[in-house]
């Protein structure tokens, strides 16, 4: 009798840690529209092991990738009404919404290795987070995404800004494609799934394009020319439901900002080997590859920042701040 009173008090004992150990995790899931293969959307894994390390198993982070839960254009509402946790958004998507988180994007503004190093803590950065602040979503972390653009096209070298007379190019965003009109060129609005397709059908003259989506999407299929530029830099970056943040306990809090600080520091070096093997095979692929000198880097900042500039300070309220703290990185 006293043993089976001791077994049954051993199998509850073990269900009730059980219990209490699953009442003990924190669920945050992860919004974002990547593919599993992409660089940052490996790191978003690794962040969210070493999260899940630092908070003692505590944290059972769900990411959902590739548009599983939402939209693009949906990941910032799901966020701030709490529909999911968190997701990770690229920073030219948030538009009007907030038109400051474009400042990365200016051409040649940001895409020194070294601001790219400061960015993470600089005073831009913080006056970003506080512009998300204000929109109802806390941001975690900044992950480098790329600071090499590719122009390509099938027709002949695009080195001189005498290339881009006439030149029907694959635009970015509006503010962008400023830059692009400056030079010559009829920039169009289409979507990076679309542009083999547009390239193809003459739709398009040229591509633009990170050199890295430059070889995963296969580009070297159909044009034989590229040239490699620092054009602009593009981040996409971690954020949640403050509510959500606040809430939890200090040591949680502790792990998640602790894994954000490594990862964004981890997707530096990360962002560069993965262009640099891009590059690389392109060239291994057959396309002629013109990398551009830092003097025709200037010659194009010339001509092409100067437009995308006054559209930013127009459309940014704080646009000639932003800029002034970015000259002082």
């Amino acid at each position: 009798m006293l043993l089976r009173h001791w077994l049954r008090f051993a199998v509850l004992s073990i269900v009730l840690c059980f219990v209490t150990g699953a009442q003990a995790q924190t669920v945050m899931r992860i919004s974002h529209q990547l593919p599993p293969a992409h660089h940052i959307a490996k790191l978003l894994e690794q962040w969210a092991a070493d999260a899940k390390a630092r908070s003692g198993g505590k944290l059972d982070i769900q990411i959902l990738g590739a548009d599983q839960a939402f939209k693009p254009d949906q990941n910032y509402p799901a966020v701030a009404r709490g529909q999911v946790e968190a997701a990770m958004s690229v920073n030219f998507q948030w538009g009007n919404t907030i038109p400051e988180m474009n400042v990365v994007t200016i051409p040649y503004l940001f895409t020194d290795l070294e601001k790219v190093k400061k960015f993470p803590t600089s005073e831009v950065a913080k006056a970003l987070d506080a512009k998300l602040a204000a929109k109802g979503v806390k941001n975690l972390a900044w992950f480098f995404t790329t600071r090499v653009s590719i122009f390509t096209s099938s027709a002949k070298p695009i080195v001189t800004l005498a290339d881009f007379k006439g030149l029907k190019i694959r635009g970015l965003n509006k503010l962008v494609d400023n830059a692009l009109v400056a030079a010559g060129a009829s920039p169009s609005a289409i979507p990076g799934s679309e542009v083999m397709q547009a390239l193809q059908t003459r739709v398009l003259d040229a591509g633009l394009t990170d050199v890295s989506a430059a070889y995963s999407r296969k580009y070297y299929e159909i044009q034989k020319y590229g040239t490699i530029s620092p054009f602009f830099t593009v981040y996409f970056h971690l954020y949640c439901n403050p509510d959500w943040f606040n809430k939890l306990s200090p040591e949680l809090q502790k792990a998640i900002e602790g894994a954000s600080q490594k990862a964004e520091m981890d997707s530096i070096p990360l962002t560069e080997a993965t262009a640099a093997d891009a590059t690389k095979q392109l060239g291994v692929k057959g396309m002629v590859l013109h990398m551009q000198t830092a003097a025709e880097a200037k010659d194009w900042e010339k001509v092409m920042q100067p437009p995308v500039l006054d559209a930013f300070k127009k459309a940014a309220p704080d646009g000639a701040k932003l800029i002034d703290l970015a000259s002082k990185m």
